[in-house]
This record gives C-alpha cells, sequence and structure tokens, in this order.
C-alpha cells in the first residue's frame, strides 16, 4: 500500500526502523478515532491505522468492508517504555471504547469493528489479559456485559490503510468518530 511516511501530525515515520520503540496493535471500532486517541498520549512515538487479523495478504478498505477478509480495523501504536507504561495504553484502550459489543462499536457493524489487542510479546499478552480481566469484573458491578476483545500472539502482519485514512481526522477535524466508552474507569 503507497502511504506516505510522515505523520499528519507530529511528522514522524510512519514505516520506522522505530529503535528503541515497543510496537501494539489495538481494534476499538472505525480506526479513525481509535488513532487520535493514541496519537495524542505522551510517550508515543508515532501511529498509524491498518488491517490485521485476517487471511488477505495486504487487503484494502473495500474489501475489509465486505467482511469477507477477517481483518479488523486497527491502530498500530509504537511507543517509547520508558516514556509511557503499557499499562497506560490499556487503560486508554478499556475506557475510550466498548469492548462488551461484540463486531460492532456503536453505529459501526460487521467484523471489521471488533475489540482487538495483538500484542508484541509474552509481557503485553499477560499485561492486556489481567488487565481485561480485572476491567470485566468492574463492567459485571456495574451492570454491564461481558468482554468480546479478541486477544492475539503472536501479533499478526500489520497492513497500513490507504493514504487518505492515515490521521483522518487531524486532515478532517470535523470528521465521523463514533467511539464511545463504557463510562466505567479502569481504576
Amino acid at each position: 500500500m503507497a502511504v506516505t511516511d510522515r505523520h499528519h501530525v507530529h511528522g514522524r515515520s510512519l514505516r520506522g526502523p522505530f529503535p528503541g520503540q515497543a510496537e501494539v496493535l489495538f481494534g476499538m471500532g472505525c480506526f479513525w478515532g481509535a488513532e487520535r486517541i493514541f496519537w495524542s498520549l505522551p510517550g508515543v512515538f508515532t501511529t498509524a491505522v491498518g488491517y490485521a487479523g485476517g487471511t488477505t495478504i495486504i487487503p484494502d478498505y473495500r474489501e475489509v468492508c465486505s467482511g469477507r477478509t477477517g481483518h479488523a480495523e486497527v491502530v498500530r501504536v509504537l511507543f517509547d517504555p520508558e516514556q509511557i507504561a503499557f499499562t497506560e495504553l490499556l487503560r486508554a484502550f478499556w475506557e475510550r471504547h466498548d469492548p462488551t459489543q461484540g463486531m460492532r462499536q456503536g453505529n459501526d457493524v460487521g467484523s471489521q469493528y471488533r475489540s482487538l489487542i495483538a500484542c508484541a510479546d509474552t509481557a503485553q499478552f499477560e499485561s492486556a489479559l489481567a488487565s481485561r480481566d480485572a476491567y470485566q469484573q468492574r463492567l459485571r458491578d456495574n451492570g454491564l456485559g461481558s468482554i468480546s476483545t479478541e486477544l492475539l500472539l503472536p501479533m499478526p502482519p500489520f497492513y497500513f490503510a490507504e493514504d487518505e485514512h492515515q490521521q483522518y481526522l487531524s486532515k478532517h477535524p470535523q470528521g465521523y468518530c463514533g467511539l464511545g466508552g463504557t463510562g466505567i474507569g479502569c481504576g
């Protein structure tokens, strides 16, 4: 996929290399709003949107939206673990979308909008599992349903989305964002 190699917000590379940076993929529904959440966090080096978790090699937006590829819309987050703890990224993930909605987020419906965390290593995976279990208890305590978030290790291949989707809400500040959390904090 031909993608401009400069982040629209801060000008850093989207393709790397990224020495000293850790990586994680988050699926939270429409990737436009999810990317905006993470690019603004201190310690996040760069973000990009794309597709992961499916069977098609180098999918495009139309294919993913068809539901036939199995891919989710995701945001790739490159971060400096010395500046931001992985647990802070998980907090943003859990609190800023509704992980109980299955194959949807608000009005966005389809398998591409599912909740997903794709981890780079065992430590991330174990941290994600622990945070999921703790957040599930908080949701239950508040009368909400079961988390349907898919946790993946190893991390599946990441395929860049088309250039017009990269940092979309920076390029179009009044653009659509259907993300909304449950109102329940992580603690």
